[in-house]
């Protein structure tokens, strides 16, 4: 296994439902954390949707270990977030089996 680098700065955010004023709710991203990562681009392709082609990424983001439940454990759902750029959260899982890094796979969507 090669070594990791952690040396992207990441904001870890999870969606939060809060009120519309109109009766309903609407989904908000909150920050939970900064977490230091590796970034790691794959193979890219493009879709169209209805009004837009979208360019989807997938991306191998590698972050320090945490166990099970804790907070700053990323989960499927989630997002993080560098500047502008947004990669959602597909998939977490060990990397290594001492548990010492997480691999999360995830997609960067970019209209094109």
């Amino acid at each position: 296994m090669r070594p990791v680098r952690l040396s992207e700065a990441l904001i870890l955010e999870g969606p939060e439902q809060v009120p519309d004023g109109a009766g309903g709710f609407a989904e908000q991203w909150v920050a939970l954390g900064t977490v230091w990562a590796e970034v790691v681009a794959g193979t890219g392709r493009e879709r169209i949707e209805e009004i837009v082609t979208l360019s989807m990424v997938p991306w191998r983001i590698t972050v320090r270990g945490a166990p099970v439940g804790a907070a700053s454990r990323p989960k499927a759902g989630q997002r993080f977030r560098s500047g502008a750029r947004i990669f959602r959260i597909l998939s977490v899982a060990e990397r290594d089996p001492e548990g010492r890094y997480l691999l999360c796979l995830a997609h960067e969507e970019v209209a094109v």
